[in-house]
Order: C-alpha cells, then structure tokens, then sequence
C-alpha cells in the first residue's frame, strides 16, 4: 500500500519528513510544495498495473512543466507527451531522450515540427490532415522518414467538465474516424511520413473507466483496418485523462484502469502508450497560504490570504473543488467561509462556503491536491509575483523554482523614446 506523503504530527502537516510550517517560514507563501517521494510512487503503481503488456508511460508536462518534476519521472523510467517547442526543450533539458517524446498538440508550426525532427522524437501526434502535409515537407526538406501516429476523435463522451473533453466531435481535437482513414491513404503517396501508431485522448479528470473502453474499441477498429491494408503500426496510445480524488471520494486505481483496457487489447501486438498528467502529480502537491485578514459581513464570511486566482486558477476556470487544511490543527470557534485571494476579481477564490476554524491573521492553510494545473497555469495578473515551488525528498527540501522577484514583472519590456516624434 503507498504510504501517505502529507500527514499529520501532534497536530501539525508534514510532507514526507518536512513540517510545512518550516517551509513556509523559510520560502514565504504562497509557495507549491511537491513530494518526489509520490512522484516515483505513483510512476511505479502505474508502471506495475501494466506490467503484463509492452507499454511506455509518457508523462504529459502541461500538468506540470518544472524541471525538477520532469527528471524526477524521467529517472524513474517515464518518456514525455509534449504539446509545444517549449515543452519539448523542458523535456530534453531535464534529460528526457528523444526517443521517448510524443509531440502532440493541435498547431505545430514549422519550427517545432523541425524541432521535433532534430530531437528525434518517438512520433509526431498528427491531429489534421494539413498537419500531415507540413510534417512531410519539412521532413522532406531535411531527407529523413518522420514517424507519426493520427490522433483519433472517436466522439466519446467523457462526462467531464465542458472545457476539459476533447474526444467529441465539437472538439478541436484529433481527426475524425473517415479521416484518419483518408490520411492513411495520403501516407501511400506521402514520401516523408511513416505511420507508427494510433492515439486518442478523450479528455482530463475522467473518473470512470466506461468512456475509455468505448473509445478504445474504436481506435482498435482502426487499428484492425490498417493493419489490413498493411499498415504495420507499433504504437496503441490510449492518451491520458484518468481522475483523481480532490474531495476524498474514491476513483478507479491504476489497476482498475488497467484491467478495464485489457480485454479489448488482447491480441494486439503493439506497445500500449498512456501519457497520465494529473495521475501522477496533481496528489503530491500543496499550495501553502498564509491568512492576512478574516472578514464578516452580514451574508458571509471571507478568509482573505495572500494566494490568488492568478497562483491556481481552477477554481475560477472550472469551478474546481480543492481541500483546504489549517497546516496545524487547533480548536476553536468554527466558521462557514468563502476563502478567497486578494486579486480584483469577484471569482478569485479557492473554496466556497468551508467548515473550518476561524482563523487568525498569520495562520496557514494548504491548498491540497495542487500539483497538476497549479503552477503550470499560474501568471503575472494584478501585477502579483509567482511563487516559488519547492520539492521535499525525505526529511530535507530544495527550492526548486524562485520567487520572483517585482522587477521580474517588467522583464522584457522596454520603455520606448517617442521624443522624436
């Protein structure tokens, strides 16, 4: 059983062997804290579940890009599912081969496609058919075969928030079944593209393991259909998406994930592609808070602290619940408040309508469940500095990300000289 990474001492909330109070105290808040600890876990759970199938775990960097992160998963054995340039720099900066880098993403420009190319990439994710037709121009003008695999939108429905599906056919995502089957065709006359591989990916924080089944029956059709017209295809990646529990409400393990796919894939040759984001980091992190006022008004309650949308913006995006803990338990009078930052904006807010004690000014909470999508999406709104991300391994920690500083705010912008004109 994997041991709990956050937990509690005489009252206090540890991550791994470090009190988050220390941390707090040294590095200021707000402030990510992550546990590599969970990291390898977690790789190692997902890694075991598939153990019976030819399978690469391709971590997907969007949910958190810090460096740190990416090599810590890459140690451990996990290859990368990039969407951008910048991401695949990430990737190889962090040491990351090449070979094991899936490039997705819907609008690759000729620059990453090239970049891609150099890095010597896995395969390219192509997600239209001009897409196809880029990658072999620019593959051709460098006299080299570019791997690719059509990302399939089998117009599933992942009972997920409106803005977090991407395998219905509204979506901006993946090629339609007909034409996948027209971008094999264009493959026979294409001189630069090699077909390796299928993909799908129907969505983010999916919590039931029906809508993969069903989709992945549909990529196995094609799958089957290519292979007929001798096609021969390496890759099955069934992408990632899977849920995870942010109010204590359980969702399906790796294994269930696991077993649920199986039946479908047997009989098939190729190695089995997942690239999980959130599966792997969204539980082995916390965003750290300190309390500056706490405010009652005749209607409501309001906990004011120094985190705001522009440091986790979920729960303005999506309306996404986190659990919100006092770092050191105390008894005392308790509240019903909404808990909010001190951006200008009615919708900056971490949690609605809490239980919790009423807290005092320089007490601090933690934001849990904030590894995936805290960071990533964090920025500079209201002019408010990023925090710092640590990483805590055992009983000692490493900043792994600085504070940024107030000047960082204008750097790269130039005050221009209109005196001449």
């Amino acid at each position: 059983m994997r041991r709990e990474v956050f937990s509690r001492r005489r009252g206090r909330l540890f991550c791994e062997g470090v009190d988050l109070e220390l941390i707090a105290r040294k590095e200021g808040t707000p402030v990510y804290v992550y546990s590599r600890r969970f990291l390898r876990d977690r790789f190692s759970e997902l890694d075991e579940a598939w153990k019976g199938y030819p399978h690469l775990i391709c971590y997907s960097v969007k949910a958190n890009s810090n460096l740190a992160v990416i090599r810590t998963l890459a140690q451990a054995g996990a290859g990368l599912d990039v969407v951008s340039g910048g991401e695949l720099r990430r990737g190889l900066k962090a040491g990351a081969r090449g070979e094991k880098i899936v490039f997705a993403g819907v609008g690759k420009t000729r620059e990453e496609i090239a970049a891609g190319l150099r890095a010597g990439v896995l395969y390219f994710t192509v997600e239209s058919l001009p897409e196809l037709e880029e990658i072999d121009r620019e593959a051709a003008g460098r006299g080299i075969p570019a791997p690719v695999a059509f990302r399939v939108n089998p117009d599933v429905d992942a009972r997920t928030h409106r803005f977090i599906t991407t395998g219905k056919k509204e979506n901006k995502f993946g090629l339609d079944m007909e034409q996948v089957r027209e971008a094999f065709r264009r493959c026979r006359r294409l001189e630069h593209v090699k077909p390796v591989g299928l993909q799908m990916h129907i969505g983010s924080q999916i919590t039931s393991v029906r809508p993969f089944v069903q989709a992945l029956k549909r990529l196995l059709l094609l799958y089957r259909e290519a292979a007929g017209e001798g096609f021969k295809l390496d890759y099955l990646d069934v992408g990632g998406g899977m849920g995870i529990s942010y109010d204590g409400r359980p969702v399906p393990s790796a294994r269930d994930w696991a077993r649920a796919l199986a039946p479908p894939l047997q009989g098939c040759p190729a190695t089995v592609v997942l690239e999980p984001g959130r599966w792997l980091v969204g539980g082995g992190g916390v965003l750290l808070t300190r309390v500056i006022y706490l405010k009652r008004k005749e209607k409501k309650n309001f906990v004011i602290v120094d985190a705001g949308m522009n440091d986790l913006v979920r729960p303005a995006l999506y309306g996404a619940f986190h659990r919100i803990e006092p770092v050191r338990l105390r008894r005392g009078e308790k509240i019903r408040a909404d808990i909010v930052g001190p951006v200008c904006e009615s919708g900056d807010y971490l949690g609605m309508g809490r239980s919790l004690p009423a807290p005092r000014p320089g007490e601090l909470l933690a934001v849990m469940e904030a590894g995936a999508y805290g960071f990533a999406m964090s920025s500079n709104y209201n002019s408010r500095p990023r925090p710092p991300e640590v990483m805590v391994s055992g009983n000692g920690y490493r900043v792994i990300r600085k504070r940024e500083s107030i000047s960082d705010l204008w750097r790269g912008e130039v005050l221009p000289d209109f005196s001449g004109h």
